[in-house]
C-alpha cells in the first residue's frame, strides 16, 4: 500500500493567485497535488476582478475532472451536450477529452475543481 500524506488547507495561509490557466482566473491551491505526490489536484477558482474574458474550444487531457459552483454561475458549451448553466450547487464531470469552450461567467464565480492527474495538458483549438 502506497503512503498518503494527511492535508488541510485554512484560508488564512493560502491566498489566491493569478498562475493558472486562464488570465481571468485566479486559483487557491488546496495542498492536494502535494498530499497525493502528483495523482490529484484540487482548487478554488475564481473570477478576476477586471481581468479579460478570452474561451477558445479545448479539451483536457485527464482521467477525471470535476466541478462544483460555490458561489455565482458559469456557462460553457460542451461538444455532444450543448450549453449548460451551472449555478451554485450545480456539479459537472467533464470526462476525458470532452471539447467545451466558457460562454461567460459572474464577476462573483468561485468553483471548486478536482482533477486527475494534478498535471495535466490542455489543448486549444485554433479560432475558425
Amino acid at each position: 500500500m502506497s503512503r498518503r500524506k494527511f492535508s488541510v488547507s485554512h484560508l488564512k495561509g493560502s491566498a489566491f493567485k493569478a498562475d493558472g490557466l486562464r488570465a481571468f482566473f485566479e486559483y487557491r491551491d488546496l495542498g492536494i497535488k502535494d498530499a497525493t505526490g502528483g495523482r490529484a489536484v484540487a482548487h478554488v477558482i475564481r473570477a478576476r476582478p477586471g481581468g479579460e474574458f478570452v474561451a477558445r474550444t479545448h479539451w483536457h487531457e485527464t482521467e477525471f475532472q470535476l466541478v462544483y459552483v460555490l458561489k455565482g454561475w458559469i456557462k460553457f458549451d460542451y461538444e455532444g451536450v450543448g450549453e449548460v448553466l451551472l449555478e451554485a450547487g450545480s456539479c459537472a464531470y467533464q470526462p476525458p477529452g470532452i471539447r467545451h469552450r466558457e460562454l461567460g461567467h459572474s464577476d462573483d464565480l468561485e468553483l471548486l475543481e478536482v482533477v486527475i492527474p494534478a498535471d495535466f495538458k490542455t489543448v486549444e483549438l485554433p479560432d475558425h
